[in-house]
């Protein structure tokens, strides 16, 4: 072992046989290093540490990466140590531990300066860490902790200082648990792909204008996320493929159209009630079963089969003022449409031949696909029958049939 060469090794008076391993090395391989400056954090299951390098020098090899498991006596890395600051002794050993002892780590505060030893057993402050809460001022219990636990690091006084900005920690609920798994789940599982069109709304706008009044005599509230669920139909019948789900070996292509609508409940999260069998349906029941199930959503009284068996999913965002977004899919679905804010701005139109200026009632929309199952020829296809059926309508023949306030 070459003379100025110190090892970081786990010492067996630090852990006493809790699991541990790397989360992160806060130095990288090459860069300087100076004694007791924080190296690597390490994780047990009781406690995260912040250790110091056991030398000034250069951090000359990292062996443990980050999520890597280590054990009693394991060499992290090696440090070059300068000659005139290795904390060696003559005969002594050249393998220096990172000395993490009980009496080296600081309860977190619960009030009052930095640095004092009040607190919880479980959240502890490295030595560190209570540096830099003193020198900058600050009390521990103002720093959001994002460690193991709730412990405060080094980066988390660095965000906090950086953002300038108090902050709270607001605990998970289920719901939001639930919709971050599905989330994550749905953008690990499928390449997303995000096709943009933008609709003129004007004969819609018109339509429901003459005939709102009637319906609402009916019992049913006509508004515009009703005819985006009935021009889905002439939509799926261009591109039946949209209404899929992927499989390895197959694509499976539904029949029955059951359009899942994404329903906010404002802090509290997202729910989406499904209306089933679309393709059988008028735009009067379209409305009133849509009616119904926001009604139930709004009130907490959806059941489980409310939000069962979707094979579509119409997220329309632009009702709090969204423009433009990318929905994430709605997993084992391969697509879900996205509806901007209507918004009257001007567009050219052919007037008689010729170009004019006119202020127009109009939305984006977006398609995001599964590009496993759907490509842009499919998703485009959708989208312009989709327009298509809302600029002009009502639709002659089949749709205005069942268009029953037409």
């Amino acid at each position: 072992m070459p003379e100025n060469r110190v090892d970081v090794v786990l010492l067996s008076d630090v852990y006493d046989g809790s699991d541990a391993r790397v989360i992160r090395w806060l130095r990288a391989a090459g860069d300087d290093v100076a004694l007791n400056e924080p190296l690597v954090e390490i994780e047990t299951d009781k406690v995260t540490v912040e250790v110091a390098a056991p030398a000034n020098g250069r951090l000359t090899q990292i062996l443990k990466q980050a999520a890597d498991s280590i054990a009693t006596g394991e060499v992290l890395g090696h440090i070059e140590s300068a000659a005139s600051s290795s904390p060696t002794t003559p005969g002594a050993s050249p393998s220096v531990g990172l000395a993490v002892t009980r009496a080296a780590v600081a309860p977190v505060v619960t009030g009052g300066r930095a640095g004092e030893t009040t607190g919880s057993a479980r959240n502890l402050l490295s030595p560190a860490v209570r540096t830099l809460l003193q020198a900058r001022e600050l009390d521990a219990t103002s720093v959001a902790g994002t460690g193991k636990d709730g412990r405060i690091t080094a980066r988390d006084v660095e965000t906090f200082v950086e953002s300038g900005a108090r902050s709270r920690r607001i605990p998970h609920t289920a719901m939001r648990r639930r919709i971050a798994a599905n989330m994550s789940r749905s953008v690990n599982t499928a390449p997303h792909v995000t096709a943009v069109f933008e609709a003129d709304l004007a004969a819609v706008v018109a339509h429901r204008e003459r005939h709102k009044a009637d319906f609402a005599a009916r019992g049913a509230s006509l508004n515009y996320t009703a005819y985006f669920v009935a021009a889905c139909v002439p939509a799926f019948a261009a591109m039946p493929e949209i209404n899929s789900r992927f499989h390895a070996s197959d694509l499976e292509v539904f029949e029955d159209l059951n359009i899942g609508i994404g329903t906010a409940l404002g802090s509290q999260g997202l729910v989406v009630p499904v209306l089933r069998d679309v393709q059988t349906l008028d735009l009067f029941a379209i409305a009133t079963q849509l009616g119904e199930l926001l009604d139930k959503a709004r009130s907490g009284k959806l059941s489980g089969d409310d939000m069962k068996g979707g094979t579509f999913t119409i997220s329309n965002h632009g009702v709090s003022g969204s423009l433009l977004a990318t929905p994430i899919i709605q997993q084992p679905q391969s697509a879900i449409l996205g509806i901007g804010k209507l918004e009257r701005r001007p567009a050219v139109v052919i007037e008689e031949g010729a170009e004019q200026v006119r202020i127009r009632s109009k939305c984006f929309v977006t398609l995001t696909i599964d590009h496993r199952a759907i490509d842009g020829f499919q998703a485009n296809g959708f989208l312009s029958a989709w327009v298509k059926c809302l600029e002009s309508w009502p639709l002659d023949s089949e749709l205005l049939r069942r268009t029953s306030a037409s």
